[in-house]
């Protein structure tokens, strides 16, 4: 329509012009100055005013510049050849205009709309959400006062800016669902969009139906994967159970109706009886109590009494309960490291298990080594043994309740002792970090605070320790 407008402004304009500086020899600017309004609607309304034009000044030069003139008819024959060569050439310079405008803007289109992707690429790879990176520039691309992406249920899935007062909005369906209704809507908020911006808007339809299918598929693989890890948890405490609770409790039942038996028993057998039986009904009571200490951790409800402590009053306790000596383990203990605000029963279990899981991969004749040492407002206690080590994708997932590192039987407990020691440092306020030996080997790293602030004679629990 701006192309007919400025043919039909610019026709009589440029006619009246060129009446006025009319002269004997003028004919050939005559021609070019129509020429040029030929382009210059091409330019602005494409082929078909460039065509209107193109006839509406050919028949113009006829009627007003070729003699005679106010008159269709052409007193000589190579005048009506130049007027229908002008034709031809204004309908052939307007044709390659149009394409050349076209390209031009097609070209536009793809720069905005590959600036568009690239700008969302770069904020996914920053770590945003690809949803709501596309409704942002979405907003940010059109001017528009508020984008909201809306689900069929109404939950807003992304949002940016607010809709504008008048409520002027545009509504776009994104995505089907196998039922045929669109997996969501994009509401935008603001004046309406012309030809070219509906075509990068279905560039962005597009992009958002892949981003919410992405979404949806990968919360699918996220609650895939959670079921698994339930059921390989499931599967392991089962396992782990079936073995090591049925050998202490069979041996237990099988002492004690020993004892019960009718038969004359010697002195011996019945004090070897009772010591299978003790032992038995022990071993049953830890894993017992281990299980109830993992239920606790994971709900929250830990209860520590923290206190002030030396660090080497739970070392040597610990070592006197594994019965360690100077050949088992080193000590390179730091005489100035300052009291620690730590609870002494839970801090001595932690010791335990890491020494007792060292010991059971270091080398025989490599003793395993204690350190500590003051690190800004905390103490790290480091055990450090020099087997084979834990690769390091494999340093989160040894904290796992139910995972023994290395084994494929069950004859090494229900695998909760590391899962404890984690829970219990981080409980006392603490951190259990697992890194690597140089040399080889593996180094558990226990970081708890030191004693900055007077106690309180109530015992904290886990969420008091952690604020």
């Amino acid at each position: 329509m701006l192309g007919f407008a400025v043919a039909l402004v610019g026709g009589p304009l440029l006619t009246w012009l060129l009446l006025a500086l009319r002269s004997p020899e003028s004919i050939t600017y005559e021609v070019l100055s129509y020429q040029l309004l030929v382009v210059i609607v091409a330019l602005v309304g494409g082929l078909r005013p460039a065509v209107f034009t193109a006839v509406l000044s050919g028949v113009t030069l006829d009627l007003l510049f070729v003699a005679p003139q106010f008159s269709i008819a052409v007193q000589h024959p190579l005048h009506l050849l130049a007027l229908a060569l002008y034709v031809i050439i204004a309908v052939l310079v307007s044709l390659i205009v149009d394409q050349a405008a076209r390209r031009a803007r097609a070209a536009q289109r793809a720069s905005a709309e590959a600036e568009l992707l690239v700008s969302v690429a770069g904020n996914v790879l920053r770590g945003e959400s690809a949803v709501l990176a596309l409704v942002t520039r979405t907003r940010e691309a059109f001017g528009l006062s508020g984008v909201r992406l809306v689900a069929v249920d109404g939950e807003v899935l992304a949002r940016d800016g607010e809709p504008v007062s008048d409520g002027r909005s545009t509504t776009v369906p994104v995505g089907a669902a196998p039922d045929g209704t669109p997996r969501a809507l994009l509401e935008l908020h603001g004046g309406p969009l012309g030809e070219p911006s509906r075509r990068l808007l279905e560039v962005i339809v597009a992009q958002l139906s892949a981003a919410i299918e992405h979404t949806d598929l990968s919360a699918t693989a996220r609650e895939a994967e959670s079921l698994a890890e339930t059921d390989q948890v499931r599967t392991a405490l089962l396992s782990a159970l079936s073995h090591d609770l049925r050998r202490p409790l069979a041996a237990a039942v099988a002492a004690v109706g020993g004892l019960r038996s009718l038969h004359d028993l010697s002195d011996s057998d019945r004090a070897e009886l009772l010591a299978t039986a003790d032992e038995s009904l022990s071993a049953l009571s830890v894993l017992v109590t281990d299980l109830l200490d993992v239920s606790r951790v994971q709900a929250g409800v830990l209860a520590v009494s923290a206190t002030r402590m030396d660090a080497v009053d739970s070392i040597l306790a610990a070592l006197d309960e594994l019965s360690l000596g100077p050949s088992d383990i080193e000590l390179a203990l730091d005489s100035e490291l300052p009291p620690l605000r730590a609870d002494p029963v839970l801090l001595q279990r932690v010791l335990v298990n890491l020494l007792a899981n060292a010991l059971a991969y270091a080398p025989k004749d490599t003793p395993v080594t204690i350190t500590t040492r003051h690190v800004g407002e905390h103490a790290e206690i480091r055990i450090i043994d020099h087997g084979v080590g834990v690769p390091l994708e494999r340093h989160d997932s040894i904290f796992q309740p139910f995972q023994r590192y290395g084994d494929t039987d069950n004859a090494t407990g229900l695998g909760l002792g590391l899962a404890l020691s984690k829970g219990f440092t981080e409980g006392m306020g603490g951190s259990l970090t697992p890194d690597d030996t140089p040399g080889g080997g593996l180094t558990m790293v226990v970081s708890l605070p030191l004693m900055t602030k007077p106690l309180t004679t109530e015992p904290l629990t886990t969420e008091e320790v952690s604020e």
